[in-house]
Order: structure tokens, then C-alpha cells, then sequence
């Protein structure tokens, strides 16, 4: 798991906690808003109490620590036990966005703040659809420091459509986002988009016939992918250009950017590519 402490503060944190617990296998954990997530090894467990308590001695500005178990489901939804504190909702600022959430029940990717950068550098006059908008990953950073003309943001997990709604109100941004509740493959409207944003990974291709839809002839597509590293670039422009043919389109591959790495030898990438 990524850290957000510098180096240092998180090998003194280390020292503490072995301090505290005489252990030094506690290796990596994250902090969303005010609230710790943390990998407990299983031979740990037992003592996980103590190690939340002492993670709160030591952040004192946090009020809870999670233990992270898991993923699991379609919406990939966090397995968290609450070890130490009492509360699991919270909010987070992150280039100068607010993101409201549940962090029992709501994934954050902080590594991928830098793609989120990215593309909060584009948008400006356009029509965007983010396909799995989550609680506003993308579509609050672009509608926040872009002009876009509207964001169409679609959701299908119930929970995270909460929280994009409240992200929405939260940055003051409601006449520029429009949510819409369901699945994208079925309602994503077709011909209106400058720019599609697919913030999917594992089976983003299956959606690639209405992202290519959605888009005006000339059009930007971000598609996002976890890939082995020996199939980059082949697999994912090949998936691309298979469909964008099937619909009579043509396809320019723009870039391939590397999000993040996911699992040994395999990448998080986003091929941008226009669609004529």
C-alpha cells in the first residue's frame, strides 16, 4: 500500500510502533482524511486493538484506524474491519478537491493523484462523460479547475453515487455535473462527448462500445486498463481499434501513460486516443 508520510516520518513511525508493540512487521498504511488504513500481517491479527490505539496515540489529528481485508465485487468494494475509533466517514482534500466518503465502503486511490492531475488539465468548452465516475475521482477535479461546459458523471454503485452527489454540493459545483444513477453500457448517451473518460481497469474493453458512441467525430478517449507489461501497447490499442472498426471509426493513439504498477508485472495504464 502507498504511504502519504515522508520517509522519514514514516520509518520514526515505525520505531514507535515497534516501541509501542515490539514488532516491526507492520509495514504500510495510508491516511484518508482523518482516517488510517492500514495491512495488519494475519500473524498480527490479535493484536490488531493495540496497534490501532497506538496508531492514534501517534496521528492524534486521526480518529480511526481500519484494517484493510480486501476487495470484493463488480463495485470492488473494501473489506475494512474498524480496530480503533469510532467513526469511518470522512473527508478528504486532495488537489484542492473535497472528497467526501465512507472509507469502510469506498475505495480512494491516492496513487493515482497524478493521472487525476492530468486530467483536470482538460475539458475546457467541452462536454465530458466520465463512464465510472465513483464518487467524482475524476469528474470533481476537472469540473473544480477546467471550464468545462458540462460533465456527464454515471455511477452504478449506489453508495459511491451517494457521496459523488455530496462531493458535488461539497465543491460547489452543481452546474456543471450532472449524475446520472445506472449502468454506462446501456445509458451512456451517444454523439454528445468531446472527451470520455473510462477510470475502469480489469474489464474497461467490454465498455468500449458506447464510450466510442458517446463521442463527437474528433473526439478524446481516456481508457484506462491493467495490462501485463509484455502486451504494452499491443493489447490495449488492438481493443481499442477492434471496436472503434466494428463501428466504422478510425482511431489515433495520442499516448499511453503509466498510472501505476497494479501487481507484479502488470501496469495500471491510460491509452488516450481521438476517434474520427
Amino acid at each position: 500500500m502507498g504511504n502519504d508520510q515522508p520517509l522519514s516520518l514514516m520509518r520514526l513511525t515505525r520505531q514507535l510502533i515497534q516501541e509501542y508493540l515490539g514488532t516491526d512487521k507492520i509495514k504500510g498504511w495510508q491516511i484518508i482524511g482523518d482516517i488510517i488504513i492500514i495491512n495488519i500481517p494475519k500473524e498480527l491479527e490479535y493484536r490488531k486493538t493495540s496497534i490501532g490505539n497506538a496508531l492514534l496515540k501517534l496521528y492524534p489529528r486521526c480518529k480511526s484506524v481500519l484494517m484493510n481485508k480486501g476487495i470484493s465485487g463488480e463495485f470492488r468494494i473494501p473489506e475494512r474491519e474498524l480496530i480503533a475509533g469510532i467513526e469511518t466517514e470522512t473527508i478528504h482534500k486532495e488537489h484542492g478537491c473535497f472528497f467526501k466518503l465512507d472509507a469502510s465502503k469506498i475505495m480512494f486511490a491516492k496513487g493515482n493523484l497524478l493521472e487525476k492531475m492530468r486530467m483536470s488539465s482538460y475539458g475546457d468548452n467541452e462536454v465530458v462523460i466520465d463512464m465510472f465516475a465513483g464518487i467524482g475521482y475524476f469528474s470533481i477535479p476537472i469540473a473544480v479547475h477546467s471550464r468545462p461546459k458540462k460533465i456527464i458523471s454515471i455511477e452504478l454503485n449506489p453508495i459511491a453515487f451517494h457521496y459523488l452527489k455530496e462531493n458535488i454540493k461539497l465543491n460547489k459545483v452543481e452546474n456543471i455535473i450532472k449524475p446520472i444513477l445506472g449502468n454506462c453500457k446501456y445509458i451512456t448517451p451517444v454523439k454528445v462527448a468531446d472527451r470520455v473518460i473510462m477510470g475502469y481497469i480489469k474489464t474497461t474493453h467490454h465498455f468500449l462500445k458506447p464510450a466510442i458512441l458517446a463521442l463527437k467525430s474528433g473526439g478524446v478517449l481516456h481508457y484506462h486498463e491493467t495490462t501485463p507489461k509484455h502486451l504494452i501497447p499491443a493489447r490495449p490499442i488492438q481493443r481499442i481499434k477492434k471496436v472503434a472498426e466494428e463501428l466504422g471509426s478510425e482511431v489515433k493513439i495520442l499516448k499511453i501513460n503509466k498510472v501505476k504498477k497494479y501487481a507484479p508485472g502488470i501496469l495500471h495504464i491510460v491509452v488516450d486516443a481521438r476517434v474520427h
